[in-house]
């Protein structure tokens, strides 16, 4: 039996600290479902069509990887996907109480369904997608090393139309 795991973000847009959370879901479990979300909470710069190919280009290198956009509750997805538990990545304690209580009411919502918390390497830990954006709009030119040059590229040139 192949035990596979959610990972769901808004990935607006992708970046190092992400892949590293996928790497390690992928060290644990035998297939990691991405789930690109369109968020009620933010307003992404980029389309979900846009993000879910971003993910799929950063992550081809991964058999057991598959990534779709999904628009509902990630645990209902988890549980028709048949997955036995969804990943979360945590960078600081600042991200703690908001995954805490997602976390909870994940379990009220399905019991079965176990969230995994994971920590990105310590080169990636004060990376955001926010932070990334920023950093974008006042200096694009410093990107590198924080996304993969593809999401660079059209991240530059999406701030410089703005």
């Amino acid at each position: 039996m192949k035990r596979t795991a959610v990972y769901a973000g808004t990935f607006d847009p992708v970046t190092y600290g992400h892949i590293d959370v996928i790497k390690r879901a992928l060290s644990i479990f035998d297939g990691l479902h991405v789930v690109v979300a369109s968020s009620v909470r933010k307003t992404p710069l980029f389309t979900v069509k846009e993000r879910v190919g971003f993910v799929k280009k950063a992550t081809a290198e991964f058999k057991n990887v598959t990534v779709e956009a999904y628009d509902g509750l990630v645990v209902e997805y988890a549980e028709a996907k048949g997955a036995c538990a969804m990943i979360r990545g945590l960078r600081a304690i600042s991200d703690f109480d908001y995954e805490f209580q997602m976390t909870l009411m994940n379990r009220k919502l399905d019991e079965k369904i176990q969230t995994i918390f994971l920590m990105p390497s310590e080169q990636h830990f004060y990376l955001s997608s926010a932070l990334v954006k920023e950093v974008a709009w006042f200096g694009g030119h410093r990107l590198r090393g924080l996304v993969p040059a593809f999401v660079e590229k059209e991240l530059t040139r999406r701030i410089r139309k703005s």
